[in-house]
């Protein structure tokens, strides 16, 4: 039993731990907990649809299990934990590098505490080695590849301009091609797992204290422009700047009340995204206050003003409102946050009666 748990534990602590540095690391706070525990769940699910493909897929391709290994797994797992990556980045739920970076590691971790808690019941006699080398080497490798492919696509994707193959294929390349060497062994596996353990640790943390300077940037950046174009609405200064001779411009296109729609969702938009960038300084200096009704209520608003103008009413308010990936990104931040704080009222209002003795048990 005591042998059981330290394997259990060299086999799936280290992996835990590691991501657990990375959230810390993770000042803003970007990447809550509900979505890094589903992307641990939606790793092991991945993990065990990649194992029970193996066997057809090794016979289909005529790999013996070495073979399988070195060459068709990397491919195969590497580009099923890719896809669910793309997923987040192109719905606008990764807009930094510390937040790819933590949820590519997430997936991993998922995907390599699936497949050790598979090996731990079918090689019941491994020795305690064996264990040391896939906790603190092959697992931290799943979670570091997957990572480094949602840093590469993000970083990639801010460049601009780049097809979408260009995009996420070079990640995909590096994630196959660490994974691959990784399972040749063209070291040996103590020092495998060394080189693992030196390169992964920096590398991260560099990666992370240069997203949080972006990070900084833009919120300085933006900030100062949403601040600058609400006083201008609120001034009611809106209709003789270039943005309101555009608005008006669009009368012969748009009937008259979705144009006033179009002005709103503009206001509503910038106020948002100012209680976004504000929540997230409160966040970075230890403050994670939950968004309050008038910010639920303005949520709610912009819902109905985006049914109201519709997608070619967008599309037209695109050349002055900023929706790329990090303004649609602050917006589900804010939406998450509300739905967090409603589901924590909700627990409390059931809890309270149990605790004064009046609920059930």
């Amino acid at each position: 039993m005591i042998d059981l748990a330290a394997r259990l534990s060299v086999g799936l602590a280290p992996v835990l731990l590691f991501l657990a540095v990375l959230i810390s690391l993770d000042s803003y706070k970007l990447v809550s907990l509900g979505r890094t525990l589903s992307a641990i769940a939606v790793g092991g699910g991945l993990a065990a649809a990649c194992w029970a493909a193996h066997p057809a897929l090794s016979a289909w391709m005529g790999l013996d299990g070495t073979a399988y290994a070195r060459y068709a797994s990397p491919v195969i797992e590497e580009t099923a934990k890719a896809l669910f990556l793309v997923v987040l980045i192109r719905s606008n739920r990764v807009a930094f590098l510390v937040d790819a970076g933590i949820l590519g590691f997430a997936t991993g971790a998922g995907f390599t505490l699936v497949e050790n808690l598979y090996y731990l019941g079918s090689l019941p006699a491994a020795g305690f080695g064996v264990w040391l080398v896939r906790g603190f080497g092959t697992a931290l490798m799943h979670g570091g590849v997957t990572a480094a492919f949602g840093i590469a696509s993000r970083a990639l994707l801010e460049r601009g301009g780049l097809p979408v193959f260009t995009t996420y294929f070079p990640g995909l390349l590096l994630a196959v091609t660490v994974h691959s060497a990784y399972n040749h062994f063209f070291l040996s596996p103590v020092l495998s797992t060394a080189a693992v353990l030196v390169v992964l640790p920096p590398v991260v943390y560099v990666v992370f204290e240069r997203s949080e300077k972006a990070l900084e940037r833009w919120l300085n950046i933006g900030f100062d422009a949403d601040t600058e174009l609400l006083e201008l609405i609120l001034a009611g200064g809106l209709s003789t700047s270039n943005v309101g001779r555009y608005l008006q411009s669009l009368r012969d296109r748009f009937r008259g009340e979705v144009v006033v729609d179009m002005a709103c969702y503009l206001r509503v938009h910038v106020e948002l995204s100012l209680r976004a960038k504000g929540w997230l300084m409160l966040r970075e200096s230890g403050f994670d206050v939950p968004p309050d009704e008038e910010t639920r209520a303005q949520l709610e608003e912009l819902r109905f003003l985006e049914r109201s103008i519709g997608t070619t009413g967008k599309l037209a308010m695109a050349p002055f409102l900023r929706l790329g990936a990090k303004d649609l990104w602050q917006l589900h931040l804010l939406r998450d946050g509300a739905g967090r704080a409603d589901a924590e009222r909700l627990d409390a209002a059931v809890e309270a009666p149990r605790r004064s003795g009046r609920g059930p048990a």
